[in-house]
């Protein structure tokens, strides 16, 4: 890793004050969603407080870009938003240009959340994926819907950010919500193994697990979405 001198960060350019300041937060979508499902959204200006607490696990701590941060209540994607533009700001200032692609995927590879809602776990993804998009457009790497860093990227998302109840541990379908370890293999860069594990094996620390997890061999983070198993 190499360090470079920091760059502008555009979320804090003149143009994107204004522009939030002229688009009013919305944190409520109606009163029929707070009175069902207790919604309302956390305010940006709160999000930014409450990540200052972490700025070393997320911008200048050591191994800041596997730190894994998750969500519960992920709504419409507000905190996981701002966790990966922290993350991906902070690997634009730390690593040289060759290294953001994978950089960002892991990046993108600590993040988890779980959201009820389906229209707000939709509106999580889009978010999440557009940021990641606009960061590798906006240094002329193409990141386009063909491409494996998109294709990726989608993929862990899919994987990280589940429609579900955080406190049934349920998924959209009734069934344990399971997420996946993204392990760096030692002395080989850019390479993951991907582990399975369930939401109810973080509750219940050193109790059996009896579920049978999918093993898959280790790979390029930029070709999981091709899901090589172990077996195959």
């Amino acid at each position: 890793m190499t360090t470079k001198p920091a760059l502008p960060d555009p979320q804090r350019s003149p143009a994107a004050a204004a522009e939030r300041h002229e688009a009013p937060e919305r944190l409520v979508k109606s009163r029929d969603r707070v009175k069902a499902y207790g919604e309302v959204f956390t305010p940006r200006r709160m999000v930014d407080q409450m990540l200052d607490l972490v700025r070393a696990e997320l911008e200048t701590g050591p191994n800041f870009v596997d730190k894994t941060f998750f969500e519960p209540a992920a709504g419409d994607g507000n905190f996981l938003v701002a966790i990966l533009q922290r993350k991906l700001r902070a690997i634009e200032r730390r690593y040289q240009s060759e290294f953001w692609p994978t950089e960002s995927l892991f990046a993108l590879a600590s993040v988890y959340g779980v959201e009820l809602l389906e229209d707000n776990h939709q509106a999580a993804h889009e978010a999440l994926l557009a940021e990641f998009v606009a960061f590798h457009e906006s240094s002329g790497t193409s990141c386009g819907y063909r491409t494996n860093l998109y294709r990726s990227a989608r993929f862990l998302l899919r994987v990280n950010v589940v429609q579900g109840n955080t406190l049934t541990g349920l998924d959209a379908r009734g069934k344990p919500i399971q997420f996946s370890w993204w392990h760096r293999v030692l002395n080989i860069p850019g390479t993951v193994r991907r582990e399975p594990f369930s939401l109810a094996s973080l509750r219940e620390a050193g109790a059996f697990d009896f579920t049978t997890y999918a093993v898959y061999a280790p790979c390029r983070i930029d070709h999981v979405h091709k899901e090589v198993r172990a077996d195959d």
